[in-house]
């Protein structure tokens, strides 16, 4: 049972293969209710029409995507996602950590960042210190 084609295959070859599939091994495949019927020429006429529209229509998304991701860029708004911490920060939790008085888990709750973050800030400051600042340069 498949709600719509396009989540059964991301193109028309690979809908015509998965239908063969399932034909071969006599299972019946049902979309959006109706089922498809692989023996009947209107059945596989309305199957391949079907897939058709759904890769037309995933490259349309797809298309429209990259789209707004070029608009957006040029009007400087597509940044990726933002660091949790400042730098003033980030040098803080690795000065605690590094003191002793604190684990990284605990650290990690103070600041309510995950465990990794901790893990990956205490990298870069060890990067920063070995005169490679162009990981935290990026980011920012």
């Amino acid at each position: 049972m498949v709600t719509k084609l396009d989540r059964l295959a991301r193109s028309l070859p690979d809908a015509r293969s998965i239908a063969d599939e399932l034909t071969d091994r006599s299972v019946r495949l049902s979309l959006g209710g109706s089922v498809y019927d692989p023996t009947d020429a209107v059945g596989r006429l309305l199957f391949n029409v079907l897939a058709m529209v759904a890769e037309f229509e995933a490259d349309l998304i797809r298309l429209r995507t990259r789209e707004g991701m070029k608009v957006a860029k040029a009007k400087g708004h597509l940044r990726g996602k933002q660091p949790k911490l400042s730098r003033r920060q980030e040098a803080h939790l690795v000065s605690l950590v590094r003191s002793g008085e604190y684990s990284t888990a605990e650290v990690a709750e103070l600041f309510g960042v995950a465990h990794s973050t901790v893990y990956r800030a205490i990298e870069r400051e060890r990067d920063r210190a070995l005169g490679n600042d162009s990981t935290l340069a990026s980011a920012i």
